[in-house]
């Protein structure tokens, strides 16, 4: 069997693409009743803290945009060691009214500084085992230069300003 063959065999006739250009721009292939290019979606800042696990899918789910090509992340987890000592654990606390605040002067700054759509600031808090995600971070935008830099600055702002401690658990 030739290559042609091994991949039209992988299609039924109801999931190959149409061959002619008059079935290509047929309106089946547009949303119902509205043109993707004139969505209008109203930004959105996602702040969570939570003592359950974060999962980097939801939160990656939660900024995707039909008028973004780009979403980064950033996802802080715990590593086994700090300073030559063997961790178990780190412990997050978190003064929540202040923090909620901070993390909202943040995504406000970041929305001043680039163009981006949403930013989702998830923070873990209490137990966080060794490889969990302690933050994700994400942010959506047309482009990749805008979302790369709002999410370093995201991260990096967060650690100078928002009131989260944290306890490193170590191995007796």
């Amino acid at each position: 069997m030739s290559s042609l063959e091994i991949g039209s065999s992988c299609f039924n006739q109801e999931t190959k693409l149409p061959l002619s250009p008059q079935l290509v721009e047929d309106s089946a292939f547009e949303p119902p009743g509205e043109d993707i290019n004139e969505v209008e979606e109203k930004s959105k800042d996602i702040i969570k803290f939570t003592s359950e696990q974060l999962s980097v899918d939801e939160v990656s789910q939660l900024v995707i945009s039909p008028l973004c090509g780009a979403i980064s992340l950033f996802v802080g987890t715990t590593r086994n060691n700090f300073e030559g000592k063997k961790v178990i654990s780190l412990e997050y606390e978190a003064y929540l009214p202040m923090a909620e605040n901070e993390v909202r002067k943040i995504c406000s700054d970041i929305r001043q500084k680039w163009p981006v759509k949403h930013i989702a600031v998830f923070h873990r808090l209490g137990l966080v085992p060794v490889s969990e995600a302690s933050i994700i971070i994400a942010v959506s935008s047309a482009h990749r230069t805008a979302c790369l830099e709002a999410v370093s600055y995201a991260i990096d702002t967060l650690k100078a300003k928002v009131p989260i401690w944290k306890k490193d658990l170590e191995a007796s």
